[in-house]
């Protein structure tokens, strides 16, 4: 699709001159940029090398494969949401919960980890596996959690709401709307979301 712009661009003259941690950081924004916008099968190595102005060779002596290199380049610039958020009630700390997630898929880092998601082979998949649970899903989960956990001592939340698949619902139905139906989850549809599945699901029997 996109491949021409990286295949063509791999031709022009090497014009910057840098070493060491500079030269990686090009190198791995060059590596998330492809796979932002022609993902992983349209990624290559000389295209990467384009994209950070540099030469072939300064790629294969640090990162011997694609998986090396993109392994690394997920490791450095994963999306990263550090704080759940505390509005007074389970229903607003989902909503904006979801929504810095939603920002996050959509962002530059978020395209490049749903191309490896959607496109690698099981084989190159799994080399992934480990990064993405430590690196997304587990802090995520942590979050949603923490969210829950609050509910339930303000009585909003029933308190066996704590089972793995009641946070799997969340990240599920984002990833299945996204993957298949092509939905961008605009605030409306997160509202919906929360509104009529999370709230019913987590509600209080007492409330």
């Amino acid at each position: 699709m996109a491949a021409s712009r990286w295949t063509t661009a791999h031709a022009q003259p090497v014009s910057l001159r840098r070493r060491g941690p500079v030269l990686e950081r090009a190198i791995l924004d060059a590596a998330l940029e492809q796979l932002s916008t022609v993902g992983w099968n349209g990624l290559t190595m000389e295209g990467v090398a384009a994209g950070a102005q540099t030469g072939k060779a300064a790629v294969y002596r640090r990162w011997p494969s694609k998986e090396d290199l993109v392994a690394d380049a997920l490791q450095a610039g994963l999306p990263t949401i550090d704080e759940a958020p505390d509005c007074g009630s389970v229903r607003e700390d989902l909503y904006q919960l979801c929504r810095t997630v939603r920002d996050a898929m959509f962002s530059r880092s978020g395209f490049a980890l749903r191309a490896v998601l959607h496109e690698c082979d099981s084989g190159s998949a799994e080399r992934f596996h480990g990064l993405i649970v430590r690196g997304v899903i587990e802090p995520s989960n942590g979050l949603f959690r923490e969210v829950v956990r609050r509910g339930i001592e303000r009585g909003e939340v029933r308190t066996d709401a704590t089972g793995d698949l009641v946070f799997d619902v969340i990240p599920a139905m984002m990833m299945y709307r996204s993957k298949v139906c092509g939905s961008e989850w605009g605030d409306t549809d997160i509202a919906g979301m929360v509104d009529h599945v999370m709230v019913p699901l987590l509600r209080s029997r007492a409330g």
